[in-house]
């Protein structure tokens, strides 16, 4: 899903029916362009929504850096893996949401459904609405894309290592 025209983006209320299902936005079922999806539990007290395509590059990276002889390990196989559940949407694009998903996001009914780029959050309404309006959150965000940006540029800097030759300078010289 690297395309931007592929991105998933936007919140949406939804309802979770009695059933325990929500509907998937159509705008959003567009583009995951497949009826087979995988929920688990997310970082936060959302769920996370994936095409099985996602999940398997996610599953991997889970898999490939944590030690499951570990407890940090173990730890975080059990917040993502053990939960995950293969789901197929039914034609008017619900999911079914087993009991201990649901539980765990506090979901009774009213919900968002929220993208992220290459996967959605499914949110309680009243849950998402409080956690979007702590303030101190979101304090210094904009500030954090620079610094990301300036460590990933770190390396290329003409005064950092040693391809410079004489003309190189180490990073406390640079400094002022």
């Amino acid at each position: 899903m690297e395309n931007m025209d592929k991105s998933l983006s936007g919140e949406h209320e939804v309802t979770l029916d009695e059933s325990g299902r929500i509907a998937v936005p159509r705008s959003l079922r567009a583009i995951l362009e497949k009826e087979q999806v995988v929920l688990t539990k997310g970082a936060d007290p959302c769920l996370w929504l994936y095409t099985v395509e996602e999940w398997k590059q996610r599953l991997k990276t889970i898999v490939d850096t944590t030690d499951p002889d570990s407890a940090h390990g173990r730890d975080i196989r059990r917040r993502f893996i053990g939960p995950a559940h293969q789901l197929e949407m039914d034609k008017q694009g619900r999911v079914l949401i087993a009991p201990p998903l649901r539980e765990f996001a506090g979901l009774i009914k009213d919900c968002m459904v929220v993208g992220q780029h290459s996967y959605i959050e499914v949110w309680d309404k009243e849950r998402y609405k409080s956690y979007e309006c702590s303030q101190d959150r979101y304090n210094g965000v904009s500030e954090s894309f620079v610094k990301e940006k300036e460590l990933k540029n770190a390396g290329n800097s003409p005064y950092s290592g040693t391809a410079g030759g004489n003309n190189t300078i180490s990073r406390a010289e640079g400094k002022e």
